[in-house]
């Protein structure tokens, strides 16, 4: 992963570049969460990757470097509530914008993740697949994705009917027979479950 990004944005006059991504679009209970970091330029760390590329395990591990070394990191979370309200894209783009907005150290030019973004204020750039790319969008994936699951193994400790510590709220088998044997629980994305009410009208609700 080079710096490649990040210095064609400092090159442009920017000096402090985030990178921003989200966890936790897909599954059917929880929060999406979305991370901004800002990190010194240059700064090498080692196994540096797209989250979804890690181990768990790999994954704290950089977690504790990142914040440790970025000049400034945030996080953000918008519940299940609020993603039911408002639909999970919009959610998703107000937790991108409150990360960012959270940064200690404000930054002038951002990089996110994917093909679209909405609502942030500053100057910034969509890059697909920017999370194996961009140091700094890498860093904002690992951070969004080990504050997310830290926070599903707390819920599986609060609804352990669940399994929330091996699925992280995604829809699985073992997730359906436990929503088919006691409904849903305060964590549930309701409007991610029609599908799920369609093939089990009889599944308590």
């Amino acid at each position: 992963m080079t710096w490649e990004f990040e210095e064609k944005a400092w090159a442009q006059g920017y000096a402090a570049v985030c990178g921003v991504d989200e966890a936790g679009r897909g599954p059917v209970a929880g929060p999406v969460c979305a991370a901004a970091v800002i990190l010194p330029g240059g700064i090498e760390i080692e196994g540096l990757n797209d989250s979804k590329k890690l181990s768990e395990k790999k994954r704290e591990q950089l977690f504790g470097v990142i914040t440790e070394n970025a000049l400034a990191w945030s996080v953000s979370l918008v519940d299940e509530k609020i993603i039911d309200e408002i639909n999970i894209l919009q959610a998703t783009y107000r937790a991108m914008r409150q990360a960012v907005e959270g940064l200690t150290r404000p930054a002038d030019f951002a990089y996110v993740d994917g093909n679209r973004s909405e609502g942030l204020s500053l100057p910034h750039e969509c890059v697909v697949a920017g999370d194996g790319k961009i140091p700094s969008v890498a860093a904002a994936s690992i951070i969004a994705k080990v504050t997310r699951d830290r926070l599903m193994r707390q819920f599986a400790e609060r609804y352990p009917e669940y399994g929330f510590e091996k699925h992280k709220g995604y829809e699985t088998r073992a997730h359906d027979e436990a929503l088919l044997a006691h409904g849903p629980c305060p964590i549930h994305r309701m409007t991610f479950l029609k599908k799920f009410y369609e093939k089990h009208p009889d599944a308590p609700r």
